[in-house]
């Protein structure tokens, strides 16, 4: 099969279109031809070797956690899904070997959903990571009915899928960050957007005096401290970005999971028209290393998408 690995981490440069051998199907494995993956911040952190010391890595290695595509084949345990289905997935294994940078990926069942029918290929492909981070991390923060809910980063990949899903989840306001280019498309997904940087914890008293009810943090840092200020109940910030810091402040840090129950309320919402993945870019297969080199870069509006 055609596929994006390295021989060690290192920088972009190395990412290369090579032939690899098919992977091996599990007995509880889907293996799934894939049509797009979604890049990922976490994806380039991988590949420099940030996540080495968490989780055992084999090479060569594919990168990749974001998929769609159809069903090839099935172990002999799989029960959920059949030849020729149209999933989605956030394929994180118990290690990093077999990406979804490929033509084939074997995905544990469990990592697995339908793919929503409205959703193109890309929409798809930069689904799962992101909207499960996003859907995950309001979970935890018991997000709902009459809460105004602070998105930090709410033009970015899991941003702009959390403003939507904090509406759906019944939140009255969301406030976004953004830079002032892309305040109009925050305004679209239906946040009112505030300018990041110098002055941050002014600007969103100056539009929600009483404070807020749940702050989503994606970067750490000063965007924590901020959201701690602001919020009525600290239990209710959550992070993704710094586990010791929002521990320190009383709330909580997130590491998305994967999970067929979640992507499958996402898929849902936007066969319902109520989310919707905004994608920014697509590349094909061969570009991966100028994919990650935009997303890294950061300020990407939504999502950056290979096509195989």
């Amino acid at each position: 099969m055609k596929a994006i690995a390295i021989d060690a981490h290192g920088s972009a440069d190395q990412l290369a279109l090579r032939d690899l051998p098919e992977p091996p199907v599990g007995p509880d494995t889907v293996l799934v031809r894939v049509r797009a993956a979604g890049v990922n911040p976490v994806d380039w952190k991988v590949r420099e070797g940030h996540l080495a010391g968490a989780m055992p890595m084999h090479f060569p290695l594919v990168p990749g956690w974001d998929a769609a595509g159809v069903v090839a084949a099935v172990g002999p345990a799989v029960a959920g899904f059949a030849v020729g289905d149209e999933v989605v997935g956030y394929v994180r294994r118990d290690d990093v070997q077999y990406g979804t940078y490929a033509e084939l990926v074997p995905a544990p069942e469990r990592t697995l959903a339908d793919k929503p029918v409205r959703a193109s290929w890309a929409e798809a492909g930069g689904l799962p990571l992101a909207g499960l981070t996003a859907y995950q991390a309001l979970q935890l923060a018991r997000t709902g009915a009459g809460d105004t809910v602070l998105v930090h980063g709410a033009s970015g990949g899991v941003g702009h899928l959390a403003v939507q899903l904090a509406r759906a989840l019944g939140a009255d306001r969301v406030i976004g960050t953004a830079g002032e280019a892309n305040h109009d498309f925050v305004r679209s997904l239906g946040a009112e957007p505030v300018a990041y940087g110098d002055g941050l914890l002014d600007r969103v008293r100056a539009v929600a005096p009483d404070g807020v009810d749940v702050a989503l943090d994606l970067f750490g840092g000063e965007a924590l401290d901020v959201s701690a200020e602001l919020l009525n109940r600290p239990a209710r910030l959550i992070s993704t970005a710094d586990p010791e810091h929002v521990t320190r402040l009383g709330g909580s840090y997130l590491f998305v999971k994967p999970s067929t129950s979640d992507l499958s309320v996402l898929a849902g919402l936007v066969d319902a028209g109520r989310l919707a993945v905004h994608v920014a870019r697509t590349f094909p297969l061969a570009e991966a290393a100028e994919a990650q080199r935009l997303v890294e870069a950061g300020h990407v509006r939504g999502k950056v998408v290979l096509e195989v």
